[in-house]
């Protein structure tokens, strides 16, 4: 397997830098936990956490409370859990970085 070119690896590193940079801005500003509580208001409203929870509940009840730990009930639900956030919350958030973003 050959080693990535290049430039993908420096439009990786420019990626993360730019991301680096939003999340710093999000921190310092505060902006981003009052987006995490919208996040987490928005999935309780559309029933997204109720979901996951009973999902939660099935899988430790059909392998049993003995046999599955926090950690892999996480690593088994982590990413049901994401690709079911619903677009419409998706968007919400991704609107409001937007105009936190905008000159």
């Amino acid at each position: 397997m050959s080693a990535p070119a290049p430039e993908a690896a420096n439009h990786d590193a420019g990626q993360a830098s730019l991301q680096d940079l939003i999340n710093e801005k999000l921190v310092h500003s505060g902006e981003r936990e009052r987006l995490k509580q919208l996040l987490r208001e928005r999935l309780v409203e559309c029933g997204w956490r109720d979901e996951l929870k009973e999902q939660c509940k099935r899988i430790v009840k059909e392998r049993g409370f003995e046999n599955i730990t926090t950690d892999q009930l996480a690593k088994e639900i982590t990413p049901v859990g994401r690709a079911t956030v619903p677009d419409v919350v998706k968007a919400e958030l991704l609107q409001n970085i937007r105009q936190f973003l905008a000159p």
